[in-house]
């Protein structure tokens, strides 16, 4: 059944639970090169909540795992058919309804399970901060790695990488376009460099068009990705993100929280 998944379960249930955690993962609808699914993101921030809201509850975490919101921010990928948007103001205020709508049951840790680089949140965060009475914490989960990262993956991730397809390649591998041979129909996620110095060396940034910058949306090299690695990442994501969830159900909101 599924006890900390919200969208599983039924209100006989539902009515006669506290909790003290939500986890409301945040996804995007956009190309992935020529292998991974539109709904890669959507997948992933579904799946790592599911695994560690269930490590947590069977720590005796009060946690509930929201549905997925399937869309983000997609304005550097507009060229590309059916990269769905949401403009940043808009995904604020969708998050802000539910966030609300949380606090109205008695809820106010919340954690944003964030699969889509596009969505930079960190601005929101500070804009809501102190406007209720939510604690919003802000989890990228694939920076939960990066300090074990290369002790699992050769090639560094941008999109639709070796990451983000081994990550595909263990829990959705029905999804993953591969050739007889069980290569990978994509290519090897090349970038185009701008005409200017300061930007790619990194001094200045811009919103990156990804028709200019790519070939087919991807941004790094897949091939050296197998479903060996994506488990291994994911017993990490469990062990840490699992705990830190255990934590917070735990600690009490006093007027120093979290300190």
């Amino acid at each position: 059944m599924k006890p900390w998944v919200l969208a599983n379960n039924n209100y006989g249930y539902i009515k006669d639970q506290q909790y003290e955690v939500a986890v409301l993962p945040l996804g995007a609808t956009e190309p992935h090169n020529l292998h991974l699914p539109y709904g890669t993101d959507v997948f992933e921030a579904t799946i790592v909540g599911d695994k560690i809201c269930e490590a947590a509850h069977e720590a005796g975490a009060k946690v509930i795992l929201l549905p997925t919101i399937p869309f983000g921010t997609e304005t550097n990928l507009r060229e590309f058919p059916l990269a769905i948007n949401l403009n940043p103001s808009t995904l604020n205020q969708v998050i802000t309804d539910v966030v609300e709508s949380l606090l109205n049951d008695g809820i106010r840790k919340v954690i944003l399970l964030n699969s889509h680089g596009g969505n930079g949140l960190k601005p929101y965060l500070r804009e809501m901060a102190g406007k209720n009475d939510a604690h919003l914490f802000l989890c990228n989960w694939y920076q939960s790695i990066e300090d074990v990262y290369f002790d699992i993956f050769e090639k560094r991730e941008d999109h639709a990488g070796e990451m983000e397809t081994s990550f595909g390649l263990a829990f959705f591998p029905e999804l993953v376009a591969q050739n007889e041979d069980g290569s990978l129909p994509a290519d090897d996620g090349a970038t185009n460099p701008t005409q200017l110095e300061a930007l790619n060396k990194g001094w200045v940034s811009i919103t990156r068009p990804w028709h200019l910058l790519t070939k087919n949306s991807g941004a790094a090299d897949p091939h050296a990705a197998t479903a060996e690695k994506g488990r291994k990442m994911m017993d990490v994501l469990v062990e840490r993100l699992g705990k830190f969830i255990v934590e917070l159900s735990n600690q009490k909101i006093t007027d120093q929280f979290p300190y």
